[in-house]
């Protein structure tokens, strides 16, 4: 497909959908919208607008819709939702995906995948994992304040002809693209990391710097990411103890005054990401036989808040 456009629906143009499916329109490939509300009336009005640290740009007239049999078949989809969203996405993709689409899961969390693979079959998904800081400003206006990359491999990590067009498309649209040698590892790693502080963070209301410079409250955080590289190991995923110290170094370079959007939205009496995230240890360490008791607390002490 090298020297093609590619044609690619977007689930969800927020932060994510709109950045990724923005640069990727910018550079010519043939790309579909699938946006609600406000947002969608003012991108079939005024266009998408991106202001990014990378080069602000507009696509004057995208493609828009919330009804996805109007787009039909393509050669990617990126599943740009929450995780509290995902169902009625997943029902939405029906129309989308034929023989050989490659539906693109971006969730943070680990369960994305087999949820997508549970309707469409594990030939169908690219498990994949997003670092970028954009975000909805406003309707039809998406603002990116850094990063730009996406990771993802086939669901055993097998070269192919798709992550490789996938991976140049991303590269000539000024996006960082990764096909992962082992995908499932990759995406465990950022979740170790993002649990676990985003919940610590989500009891105390306490940014990145306060937790990682409290001698005791670090010890924590490392406690809870031990946690979750012993769950996946007993998934049979290749996490070591040396993984938490890369991740806790990671942390130690974000900015101090940061916060996860798992904390930001409990605290905004938003939806959250709590089950798909703290839930998950939770539930994975009950079900392969690992002591969680970190997580455990943290999930009761999390859910508590969400819930008042």
């Amino acid at each position: 497909m090298p020297g093609m456009g590619l044609k690619i629906a977007v689930i969800g143009a927020g932060g994510v959908g709109g950045y990724f499916g923005g640069r990727l329109a910018a550079a010519g490939h043939d790309v579909s919208f699938v946006a609600r509300g406000n947002h969608l009336a003012a991108l079939r009005r005024d266009g998408l607008t991106v202001t990014s640290v990378a080069g602000d740009f507009r696509i004057a007239a995208p493609v828009a819709t919330d009804d996805t049999t109007e787009i039909g078949e393509v050669d990617f989809v990126l599943l740009a939702v929450k995780t509290w969203q995902l169902q009625p996405a997943i029902a939405a993709l029906k129309p989308l995906v034929g023989s050989r689409t490659a539906v693109i899961t971006t969730q943070n969390g680990v369960d994305a995948p087999q949820q997508v693979a549970d309707v469409f079959g594990q030939d169908a998904v690219l498990p994949g994992a997003v670092e970028v800081i954009a975000f909805l400003d406003g309707p039809g206006r998406i603002r990116q304040i850094g990063g730009g990359k996406l990771t993802f491999a086939e669901w055993d990590s097998r070269p192919s002809a798709r992550t490789e067009s996938l991976q140049a498309a991303l590269q000539d649209a000024g996006l960082t693209a990764v096909v992962s040698p082992d995908v499932w590892a990759a995406l465990w790693k950022k979740f170790l990391a993002l649990a676990s502080i985003g919940a610590i963070g989500t009891v105390t209301g306490a940014p990145y710097g306060v937790l990682r410079a409290r001698p005791a409250m670090r010890k924590l955080l490392e406690d809870a990411m031990t946690e979750v590289q012993q769950v996946a190991r007993a998934r049979g995923i290749q996490l070591t103890e040396a993984d938490v110290a890369t991740e806790l170094a990671f942390i130690d370079q974000l900015p101090a005054e940061g916060t996860t959007s798992l904390q930001r939205d409990i605290a905004a009496g938003r939806p959250s990401e709590l089950d798909a995230w703290t839930g998950t240890i939770v539930r994975l360490g009950r079900e392969t036989g690992t002591p969680t008791p970190v997580n455990n607390l943290l999930y009761e002490l999390a859910g508590a808040r969400a819930a008042s």
